[in-house]
Parts: structure tokens; C-alpha cells; sequence
């Protein structure tokens, strides 16, 4: 079996971090790759060595799957972690990245495939009793033949792409007479976001949650399961707030969804990390959606359950070596919640708020997990995912972790940009939420934005910009690389403070 020596990481901010930490525990070398705009970034400063691979855009930096190989070999590279975003799911790079001779942290690029397209995975699934919500098995070709099957399952439908996902090309029909103008708009989304304008129908499930279930897969054969995360509270189709369990799933219904998720896993051959989603409507009746083949933005909820370290299994599996962890051996203990703290307004619908961070202080105490890449006096680039940290906290009950969480938002000082935190604690406190009752519309159901509270003390903002100015005026800086230099830098890491 081969054994992982260094490890590139494809990828940037807090997923990149994260990932080296992990290796660096495991006795592993990282080399982190970054563009112009992320020179000063932690985790060009965490990783053993550092290349720019472009400028800022990430077409001519982070995508470019050619510049990435080229620095694993002047570096003798073993892996490659894509984390999530970019080229994680290009089953095309995960093939590059095997015939390379290097070792692609993931799945084969067949299951990427697989399952990159909606129609292929059900496709794939549909020899294994896996509830699927009624709809089109194929694309649509004849838009008659369409508004029949529409009419048969009845509306209201979901017209959704089936290159991609994030709620790019998904329309909800309520009747015939809107069919045509939200296809033509389904189709026109689905061609600009992934190049392919293939969509299909489905039976649009009223008051949804969306459930999705952990597995690990090694490579010979073995698939297990690490429960569930209830991912519902979203705005824009794209989650904001996470938890691990569910407080809705009985312990008969998670098994069954358990062994869906195995069964959709096994229908691709899938080794690695993954994540099978379902929607679950008001009767606790599951459906199959899709299947992530990738390590999930929300997967530290799932690590603080369990107490499995995902990024380690990935390696170990990414080695060859079986999985040591049995079902059996799996139990759910405690209860973790996660928000992610983007650089958005919520009052004004939740639009991307980049900028500067005047103050950046993260909440600590026994319970909370930061996951991150950035720190006070540095921009948030306007390139990327808006997305400052993972805020994730951990409790013997569901109750408790609501609280931890509470109290952690509050500790969080950040000024300079508008983020989520105040839309986070406005969740954590809802009725609807603290009740466990409550599905994707909860933003539309319940968020507005004169519901959120502005109570900032002016002495502690002061105090804060005062504290900003020290620091700013006392921080050494950050050494960088440019082209293919290559920096070595483990040894002052110690000067930079991640938390």
C-alpha cells in the first residue's frame, strides 16, 4: 500500500487549514497553492511550503488543474486533497491527478461522474429499493410528453438541472400555464451555470427538510454510515445552519436512511468521503436527492458526534488501507449545531458584504469549534465564497449546544463587514427552531429583517477599533512567494495566531 508523505492541498481559507492541520497530526508535510489575492492568507503561512499558482480569479489560479500538477512534481507531491468547491467533484481533474501517478484524496473519477449527474445517480440507484421522488427518469426531450407527466403527479413540480446543483437551475412550477416560461428559465440557469441545459421533472415535496447521511467508503468494499445532519435552514437554496443528529428522526427511520445511503454508495463503488441527501417531507417519508462525492462544508458537526476525524479517514482510505471503524462500532453521542458566518447582510436579502475586518475576535470556552482562514486587519477577497467561518458547537443535549451556541455568537466580534451572526442567533432562538419543527422555508417563513436586533454597545465598539488600530500597527509582515518560489515556513507559524 502506498504510504502519504506531502499532501497538496487544492484549495484555500478554512477548508485548506483544516485539512493541514489533520496532516500535520499525522506526521504529513502540506503544500498549499494560492492566488495573488490570498498571498497573505493562514494557509499559505500554516503549510510547509507555499507556490502561487495565478492571479485572483480562480479560473487562472485554483482551477487551473495543469499548474497544480506541475508544482506536485517539482515538490514530490504524493496526494492531493481538492477539500470542497473547486475542483473537488471534476471527475476530469481526478483522473489528471491518477495519471499523473499522484494519489487523489476522493473517490474515482467514475463515481464522481456517476454521481455529478442527477439523472445518471438515479439511474445507478435504481437497483436497490431507494425511495425516489416521483418525476422524469431521463431528461426532458419533448415538452408535451412533460407537461403530462406534470399533470399526472400533479403540481406543484421542481424543474431542476441535473449538471449541478446550489439552486442554480431549479424552478418550482405551481401550475400548467407557468410550465414553458419557468422551463425556458430552468434551462437558460442550468446552461450558464454548469454548459449543460438538461433538466427534469420532479414532484415538488411541501414543507421539505433536507436530511443528509455521512458514509465512508474504503476500497475493498467496506461502507459504513455515521448518522445523520439536518441541513434545512437555508437561504438562496444553499444551507446557513446545520446539526448533527436530527431532532426529528426516529432510531427505525435513521436506520433506514442509514442503509439508503449505504446502498447509494455501493450502487457507484464509492470509496472515500461522502454525503447522500435526502429530502424528508411532513410525514417522515425520505427521498433520495443526490450524492455529494466530497467532504462536506457542514462534516465537522458529524467529527464532534462521533468523534470520527473525517480528513484522517479520507487519508487512510486515499492509502488503500480497510476501514477499521465498524456500523456497530458507531454511536451518536451529544449534539453539535454549526452556522456559517458569511459576509453577508441578512437585511438586505443576504447579499455578499465583503470588506476589510476592523475586529476579528473568536468566541472560545469548552464547546466551541472555530473553523476558519482569516484574522483581524485582513479583507475578505471578492473573488471567492464569501464565507468567513464555520461556528460549531458541541453539547451533551440539543438544548445544550443551542446555548453554547448563544453564547458563543455573542462572544464573536467582528466589525468592518455585515455578516450572518445576527440571523444565526435569531434562528437559534425561534420557537420554530428550538421546537425541531421547521423545514427549507423557514427563512421565508419566518426571517425579516427588521426581526433582527442591533444591540451593539458604542463603549465596546470603541474599545474594539482601539484594539483593531494596536494590532494592526504592531503586526509583522506576512512573507509570500511569487510563480513557482517556493517558501518553507513552518517556523513562523508560532507568530500567527489561528485560535
Amino acid at each position: 500500500m502506498p504510504e502519504i508523505r506531502k499532501i497538496l492541498v487544492a484549495n484555500r481559507g478554512e477548508i485548506a487549514l483544516r485539512i493541514m492541520r489533520t496532516a500535520r497530526e499525522m506526521g504529513i508535510k502540506t503544500v498549499a497553492i494560492y492566488s495573488e489575492a490570498d498571498r497573505n492568507a493562514l494557509h499559505v503561512r500554516y503549510a510547509d511550503e507555499a507556490v502561487c499558482v495565478g492571479p485572483a480569479p480562480s479560473s487562472e489560479s485554483y482551477l487551473k488543474a495543469d499548474a497544480i500538477i506541475d508544482v506536485c512534481r517539482q515538490l514530490n507531491v504524493d496526494a492531493i486533497h481538492p477539500g470542497y468547491g473547486f475542483l473537488s467533484e471534476n471527475a476530469n481533474f481526478s483522473r489528471i491527478v491518477r495519471e499523473a501517478g499522484l494519489i487523489f484524496i476522493g473517490p474515482s473519477p467514475e463515481s464522481i461522474e456517476i454521481m455529478g449527474s442527477k439523472l445518471a445517480a438515479k439511474a445507478a440507484v435504481a437497483h436497490y429499493n431507494i425511495p425516489m421522488v416521483p418525476g422524469t427518469p431521463s431528461a426532458i426531450t419533448n415538452r408535451d410528453e412533460a407537461k403530462a407527466i406534470s399533470a399526472r403527479i400533479g403540481y406543484p413540480i421542481l424543474i431542476k438541472a441535473s449538471a449541478g446543483g446550489g439552486g442554480k437551475g431549479m424552478r418550482v412550477v405551481e401550475r400548467e400555464a407557468d410550465f414553458d416560461e419557468q422551463m425556458d428559465r430552468a434551462v437558460s440557469e442550468a446552461l450558464s451555470a454548469f454548459g449543460d441545459g438538461s433538466v427534469f421533472i420532479e414532484k415538488y415535496v411541501t414543507s421539505p427538510r433536507h436530511v443528509e447521511i455521512q458514509v465512508l467508503g474504503d476500497q475493498h468494499g467496506t461502507i459504513i454510515h455515521l448518522f445523520e445532519r439536518e441541513c434545512s435552514v437555508q437561504r438562496r437554496h444553499q444551507k446557513v445552519v446545520e446539526e448533527a443528529p436530527s431532532a426529528i428522526l426516529t432510531p427505525e427511520i435513521r436506520e433506514a436512511m442509514g442503509q439508503a445511503a449505504v446502498d447509494v454508495a455501493r450502487a457507484c463503488g464509492y470509496y472515500g468521503a461522502g454525503t447522500v441527501e435526502f429530502i424528508v417531507d411532513d410525514q417522515l417519508n425520505f427521498y433520495f436527492l443526490e450524492m455529494n462525492t466530497r467532504l462536506q462544508v457542514e462534516h465537522p458537526v458529524t467529527e464532534l458526534i462521533t468523534g470520527v476525524d473525517l480528513v484522517k479517514q479520507m487519508i487512510y482510505i486515499a492509502e488503500g488501507k480497510p476501514l477499521t471503524i465498524r456500523q456497530d462500532d458507531l454511536r451518536i453521542k451529544g449534539h453539535a449545531v454549526e452556522v456559517r458566518v458569511y459576509a453577508e447582510d441578512p437585511a438586505n436579502n443576504f447579499l455578499p458584504d465583503v470588506g476589510t475586518l476592523e475586529t476579528y475576535v473568536r468566541p472560545q470556552g469548552n464547546g466551541v469549534r472555530v473553523d476558519d482562514g482569516f484574522e483581524q486587519g485582513m479583507a475578505i477577497p471578492i473573488y471567492y465564497d464569501p464565507m468567513i467561518a464555520k461556528l460549531i458547537t458541541y453539547g451533551d443535549s440539543r438544548a445544550e449546544a443551542i446555548q453554547k451556541m448563544i453564547r458563543a455568537i455573542d462572544e464573536y466580534q467582528i466589525s468592518g463587514v455585515q455578516t450572518t451572526l445576527p440571523f444565526c442567533r435569531f434562528v437559534m432562538e425561534h420557537d420554530a427552531f428550538r421546537s425541531g419543527q421547521f423545514d427549507t422555508g423557514f427563512v421565508t417563513k419566518y426571517f425579516t429583517p427588521d426581526k433582527l436586533l442591533a444591540a451593539t454597545d458604542p463603549n465596546e465598539a470603541e474599545l474594539g477599533a482601539i484594539l483593531a488600530a494596536w494590532l494592526l500597527n504592531n503586526q509583522k509582515p506576512a512573507t509570500h512567494t511569487t510563480g513557482i518560489e517556493v517558501t518553507r515556513q513552518r517556523s513562523n507559524w508560532k507568530t500567527n495566531r489561528l485560535g
